[in-house]
């Protein structure tokens, strides 16, 4: 017999944690079921201890466009008629790389043997996000492993076509900022040193502007090594500080505060975090259980800290809309689209509703960023470019009166 550490949810969908002996995890699955628990997470307690001895290498986990195909895959092939195991060995079978035919593989032996293809996910931790388990054992619940299968798909597929659409949006200006940069470099690093030798005979003559120019070409010659250290530096700090609680939550929150990008920041978490709640609610999981999950994914620890609020005042029976106003970090239209999804018995498509429309905003905020951020780029390297070139020509013609 095993001891395993659980998480589960009850009948009022209160969170349970606890332990439990049973032969395998699928005996364990079962003993909580008859107890009336949903099983959230099972854990070997053994295999626990043994870690904190020894910390055990965690497998990385799917990328979301793998996982969201072969979830497709898998739900149009159970839609076919076709069996589970059947389905998971042709899908297998398919598989682009070695790595992904592995753990499909590997699912397909823990099925064969008896375990629910929700046991065979969580097995390994890490491999699969704890939301897809708990989707994926709510549809098994309902009979409805398909449905779960191709909502969970369709959960990542938006998920991910929002992270690349926010991605290929950056690109641009990002590309322009980089090029801006190596031109002022190469400005300073060369363009700049070539004037030098004509300015020497000027000395205390030559304008302020001019020797400012001359000063600033000389540190980024000589220094230009310290840039890099600087970096690095930096980034090791930075690193080293959001591996603290603390510095983590006080970074998250400065983010959350700077001008534009703040509320643009806000809008995103506020997105993922409405879309995976509609698509937990949806695929059967319980409100408790899946706040708890969203709260897991919230991406920002301001978010994750004000989802623990609303998930207290959940378990009150107080309902999201009015714990999420109380936040002050969510945008009002969620809160209140939230309050209409509550009053009407409808919270999971007012969820998905305030992921799309959030979504819509937060394009047109973008799209009108890098509408005014390119020109706004080139225009700060033309004033640079346009700064340089006067102080030389100025400084020309003050060599230029002091031959005459």
């Amino acid at each position: 017999m095993t001891l395993w550490r659980y998480r589960a949810a009850d009948a009022d969908s209160e969170l349970r944690e606890g332990e439990i002996e049973a032969l395998d995890e699928g005996a364990a699955a079962a003993r909580l079921q008859s107890l009336g628990l949903m099983p959230l997470r099972l854990r070997p307690l053994g295999a626990e201890k043994t870690a904190a001895a020894a910390p055990k290498r965690r497998r990385r986990g799917l990328k979301s466009a793998v996982l969201a195909a072969i979830a497709a895959q898998t739900a149009v092939l159970l839609r076919s008629g076709i069996a589970l195991d059947d389905a998971l060995d042709v899908a297998a079978s398919f598989a682009e790389k070695p790595r992904e035919s592995e753990v499909l593989r590997a699912l397909l032996a823990r099925i064969r043997a008896g375990a629910s293809l929700a046991e065979a996910m969580s097995a390994e931790p890490g491999l699969f996000p704890d939301f897809a388990v708990s989707m994926i054992r709510a549809g098994e619940e309902a009979g409805q492993v398909e449905s779960a299968l191709a909502r969970l798909a369709e959960f990542l597929e938006q998920s991910l076509a929002w992270r690349e659409t926010i991605k290929s949006a950056l690109l641009y200006p990002a590309v322009v900022a980089l090029v801006c940069c190596g031109s002022i470099a190469v400005l300073f690093a060369f363009v700049v040193p070539r004037f030098a030798p004509l300015f020497a005979e000027a000395g205390d003559a030559l304008p302020s502007s001019a020797r400012t120019l001359l000063a600033v070409s000389d540190l980024v010659r000589n220094w230009w090594w310290t840039v890099p250290i600087a970096v690095l530096v930096f980034t090791f700090a930075a690193r080293r500080a959001l591996r603290t609680q603390e510095g983590r939550r006080r970074w998250d929150r400065a983010v959350l505060k700077l001008p534009v990008f703040g509320p643009l920041a806000a809008k995103t978490r506020t997105v993922h975090f409405a879309r995976t709640l509609g698509t937990l609610l949806q695929g059967g999981v319980a409100l408790v259980p899946a706040l708890q999950i969203a709260r897991e994914t919230a991406g920002n620890l301001v978010f994750a800290e004000a989802i623990d609020t609303v998930l207290e005042q959940a378990k009150a029976g107080k309902g999201v809309a009015e714990p999420l106003r109380r936040t002050g970090v969510f945008p009002p239209l969620a809160s209140r689209l939230m309050a209409i999804g509550e009053e009407s018995g409808r919270q999971q498509e007012m969820l998905m509703r305030i992921a799309d429309t959030l979504e819509s905003d937060t394009r047109r905020l973008v799209d009108r960023l890098i509408a005014l951020l390119t020109p706004a780029l080139t225009i700060v390297l033309g004033v640079i470019v346009a700064a340089v070139i006067g102080s030389i020509l100025t400084a020309i013609l003050s060599v230029y009166d002091l031959a005459m």
